[in-house]
């Protein structure tokens, strides 16, 4: 092996990498500048798009996220640049397909991610629900404590926490009760056939008006909806401020103790089930009727 010629071709390789090196010393030095220009920039850039979206209605967790996105935004602008000054054209077009491939690959391994990720995106900035909201969403029935780009985060009236990916509450129906910061109570009680209808219907709203809190400028009102098997039933409807269930609980049970008095005041009848024993084939027959003869008269 001619171990002289291998020796100067490396000497001559290495002399080809050092003069090549020298001549780029100036583009290497003007990349560095660019990359630590872009990252002060991005840096700069996140701090005071934070501070001007503070300003609005949108969540932390949604502020967090367009703050990071333009913090490295700039610096991989950054990046590709003095990549492009470093006069490595190709390696820029090479990230760039890789980057196309990787996120379609992820994007299907990670499908159910990602909607949850943009529907949380979404939610941030339509706000349709608010921390501290009281919403229905299927069979989960609570309070609203946070929200974050993955998941909506609701405790029931129990104390169980209840996670629900943002993408059912994006795309699904979602009862908000807290909506008007008022809810509507509806008392269903049934008279007797004997009562005066007219009365009954006074001395409902009657003591239904007596309720504290009552939002006034909603009239309280009775309705019959029909006869009963045992009773005429009513339906008495009033207003009161909403901000938690506790206080439409509440509300109800005011409603009734106030409803039970009033009708105890005025004689007016609760009635209890009343069944009716039919012993008949095609109805009529009382049990003495039915029985056979010398067994009624042994009885």
């Amino acid at each position: 092996m001619d171990w002289t010629g291998a020796y100067e071709e490396l000497v001559t390789k290495l002399e080809g990498w050092l003069d090549t090196l020298i001549l780029m010393l100036p583009n290497l030095a003007l990349a560095v500048v660019v990359v630590l220009v872009a990252g002060f920039g991005g840096r700069w850039m996140s701090r005071g798009l934070e501070r001007i979206m503070r300003r609005t209605e949108l969540s932390a967790s949604a502020i967090g996220l367009f703050a990071r996105i333009a913090r490295y935004g700039v610096l991989l602008v950054g990046l590709l640049l003095a990549l492009t000054i470093l006069e490595l054209d190709g390696a820029v077009t090479s990230l760039l397909a890789g980057a196309g491939v990787v996120g379609l690959a992820l994007g299907f391994a990670f499908q159910d991610l990602a909607a949850n990720f943009i529907s949380g995106v979404g939610l941030s900035l339509r706000r349709p629900l608010q921390v501290g909201d009281l919403i229905e969403h299927g069979d989960t029935f609570g309070t609203v404590e946070d929200i974050d780009l993955r998941t909506t985060s609701v405790r029931t009236p129990t104390g169980q926490l209840v996670l629900i990916p943002n993408k059912h509450i994006y795309q699904e129906k979602v009862r908000i009760f807290t909506d008007l910061k008022i809810r509507r109570v509806d008392l269903e009680v049934g008279v007797s056939y004997g009562e005066d209808l007219e009365l009954v219907e006074r001395v409902t709203r009657e003591a239904i008006e007596a309720v504290d809190p009552r939002t006034p400028d909603r009239d309280v009102e009775v309705f019959f909806k029909g006869f009963g098997g045992s009773s005429i039933d009513l339906v008495a409807r009033f207003w009161v401020p909403f901000e938690a269930q506790r206080q439409y609980v509440k509300a109800m049970s005011d409603a009734v103790m106030a409803v039970k008095a009033a009708y105890d005041e005025h004689d007016i009848v609760i009635p209890f089930p009343i069944r009716t024993l039919d012993f008949g084939i095609k109805g009529g027959a009382t049990l003495d009727q039915m029985l056979p003869e010398g067994l009624d008269e042994a009885a």
